[in-house]
């Protein structure tokens, strides 16, 4: 008869089997597979120079790419104290706790309690009329479930976290590639504040001599009062500018704090001509992006999630494998609780099909199916950014070197210009008016060819943001 049992449970479980991997044959979860990215990539650069390199500015460390030792030394301040990194690191430690977890749904849970009940019974009832008063009853129990992964769901699920994790990590990135930037950017700021401060100090101090010279020239004769009032005008419209330009370094002071994650303080630093960025400007095939710009990883590996949970919601559908198993000590009196006539044990195996669960499962494969389409649509877009970026960058770096020699070429005229209105006003030769309109230009075009050097090296850190270097 035992015989008989056990070939009928043999059968059983074979029975299950069977059906499980005809079912399986309906449905097996797919593996990702990039999308065909040929159409965004292909023209991704708006320039008529594309490299044919696979090798960009982006592989070069920001240590070698930027040389000036201050400058160095808040860079890797701020990447080990700046608060928006120190956050994302905290959602990595987070990404990673679901990917562990991820790992482990191809485990069992079990679980092990121990009980104590006291029933009171009914006289009139079944039990009641064999035991008079209460039951007391003592158990000891582990309960074990574990469900095996005929779809691929488990998988799925694992392969997302792991996913979920890899965008945290690549979301770490984005936030280090633009803090460099950011704090590079906001240094070289200051060295032009810097320089534009210096230039304004000395404007005041040649317009100080100047209204001296238009007062003598007022009392020879050769001009009038007006032209001492214009010339005072210019000097305090120099020293007004002044106060402007330290306004301004003490705001972008306090915005490197800022950026350091430090209390808002004073910053050593060197000077803007002697700023020199020596790698070559290289761009690489566009392709490169894709494993260069963290925004552009981040915007994929959250494809990916939205693939395998798109994965998982399709295996709701089916049948779910479950193996169930509880045992342990169950006895009436205590102290034949450990015994081992207390022993008990019961195994469960079954296949469970979902058939109607309110339209929960359709909706969340619906929702699903949607999501990984908008992960993608996300994707692409973020592509084509990165590579409007890069664009903007390298034009902008090419148009900001062609306008600094004109601008060179500016300055050096305007400063002759006022020179010679200087000395013909002296002589008796030139309109007053043509000197003021000398200097105030000549200042102008200092100032500008100091924003212009700014400019360029502004446009090389958003170069080397853009292809998407940094975070290495």
């Amino acid at each position: 008869m035992k015989s008989i049992i056990t070939h009928r449970n043999f059968s059983k479980g074979i029975l299950l089997l069977v059906v499980a991997l005809t079912l399986q044959s309906c449905f097996v979860a797919q593996d990702y597979v990039r999308p065909n990215i040929d159409a965004e990539t292909e023209a991704l650069y708006r320039t008529d120079n594309l490299s044919k390199d696979s090798v960009s500015i982006a592989d070069v460390s920001w240590k070698n790419l930027f040389t000036d030792k201050y400058l160095q030394q808040y860079i890797e301040e701020g990447l080990q104290n700046n608060m928006d990194v120190r956050m994302a690191l905290q959602q990595i430690i987070a990404a990673e706790a679901y990917a562990k977890q991820g790992k482990a749904g191809y485990l069992p849970t079990i679980s092990v309690g121990a009980n104590a009940t006291h029933q009171e019974l009914s006289e009139n009832s079944q039990f009641g009329s064999l035991f008079s008063g209460g039951i007391d009853t003592y158990d000891i129990t582990a309960n074990l479930s574990w469900e095996a992964d005929i779809w691929g769901k488990i998988r799925s699920n694992k392969r997302a976290t792991q996913a979920g994790y890899l965008q945290s990590v690549a979301g770490h990135q984005v936030v280090k590639t633009q803090l460099i930037s950011s704090i590079a950017n906001t240094y070289y700021n200051l060295l032009a504040l810097d320089a534009q401060l210096e230039i304004t100090k000395q404007t005041i101090a040649t317009r100080k001599s100047g209204v001296e010279t238009i007062k003598a020239l007022k009392d020879a004769g050769q001009v009038t009062q007006v032209a001492v009032d214009q010339n005072i005008a210019q000097y305090n419209s120099a020293r007004a500018l002044q106060v402007d330009i330290e306004t301004a370094i003490f705001k972008t002071e306090n915005t490197l704090s800022i950026l350091l994650g430090k209390t808002a303080q004073n910053f050593e630093r060197s000077s803007l001509n002697v700023q020199k960025i020596e790698q070559d400007i290289v761009l690489g095939v566009p392709a490169t992006l894709l494993s260069n710009r963290p925004d552009v990883m981040s915007a994929e590996f959250g494809l990916i999630q939205s693939f395998e949970l798109t994965n998982v919601a399709k295996s709701n559908f089916y049948p779910s494998l479950k193996l169930t198993a509880s045992g342990g000590f169950q006895s009436l009196e205590l102290d034949k609780l450990l015994n081992a006539n207390s022993l008990f044990a019961t195994v469960i195996g079954g296949l469970t099909q979902p058939l109607f669960n309110q339209r929960a499962l359709k909706t969340q494969r619906e929702v699903a199916l949607a999501q990984q389409e908008q992960a993608l649509l996300q994707f692409k877009k973020t592509l084509l950014v990165a590579g409007n970026e890069v664009s903007n960058a390298l034009f902008s770096y090419e148009a900001e070197t062609k306008k600094f020699e004109f601008r060179k070429n500016e300055v050096e005229a305007l400063r002759t210009a006022e020179a010679n209105s200087e000395e013909l006003l002296k002589n008796g030769y030139a309109n007053y008016l043509d000197l003021l309109t000398a200097r105030q230009s000549a200042l102008s075009a200092e100032l500008n060819i100091i924003d212009s050097k700014l400019q360029q090296l502004v446009s090389i850190v958003d170069l080397y943001e853009a292809l998407g270097g940094g975070w290495r």
